[in-house]
């Protein structure tokens, strides 16, 4: 955690400012910022201007527990390829249901991919994955193992706050973990925002078309 960073961010485009420094190293390398929608998206529209890069989206979806739809059991890729919470045996949810819901997730995804195009190619690349927060980190590490197969020159996960177990999680699934802050007793990645709204679907159409 930087000792410099006090929370509560104000908003999700403070962080991303925030975070952008600590990523300019990257700028000149044309790096390709991947934002976890929708949320991460205005940031990472933020952090790709600053550096210079490219946006787009890697698409992955969380995966609820059948008893507590708030609590994430997992989470999904556009791919059907599913990882699972390092609790998830003690959830109370079953593989059946995680994989009706896995199969729900993925046809939200196709629709979406349709919407925001084709996906870039991270060949060779400096790819910068960009979510608001990690309370699980469940997300975070399906979006780096799919990414990681496809061969990226570098690869690295910058969010502003997470957990120290999803930080502890993600870091063997990439080269470098970029987070602004580790608070004790991570409870949920809004609790650390003041101003956290909904990113509707639009708002991400508009960011990926906008010309940096």
């Amino acid at each position: 955690m930087d000792e410099a960073v006090k929370l509560p961010f104000r908003d999700r485009a403070q962080a991303a400012e925030w975070l952008g420094e600590h990523l300019l190293r990257w700028r000149g390398s044309k790096p390709l910022v991947l934002a976890i929608p929708r949320g991460a998206v205005p940031m990472g529209r933020i952090i790709a201007d600053r550096l210079e890069g490219e946006l787009d989206v890697v698409m992955v979806r969380k995966i609820p527990s059948a008893i507590d739809p708030e609590l994430a059991v997992g989470a999904v890729d556009e791919h059907g390829t599913v990882e699972l919470a390092p609790y998830f045996h003690r959830t109370r949810t079953g593989m059946a249901w995680v994989e009706a819901q896995a199969r729900e997730q993925v046809a939200l995804m196709k629709r979406r991919r349709a919407a925001y195009g084709p996906s870039a190619d991270v060949r060779d690349r400096v790819v910068l994955v960009v979510d608001d927060g990690l309370a699980t980190g469940s997300t975070m590490a399906a979006a780096l193992r799919v990414l990681r197969s496809r061969h990226p020159r570098r690869l690295v996960a910058c969010v502003p706050v997470a957990s120290g177990e999803a930080v502890q999680l993600i870091e063997p699934l990439c080269d470098e973990v970029e987070v602004l802050a580790t608070p004790f007793n991570f409870v949920s990645v809004s609790r650390h925002y003041e101003v956290f709204p909904q990113i509707e679907e639009a708002e991400v159409i508009r960011l990926l078309d906008r010309v940096a």
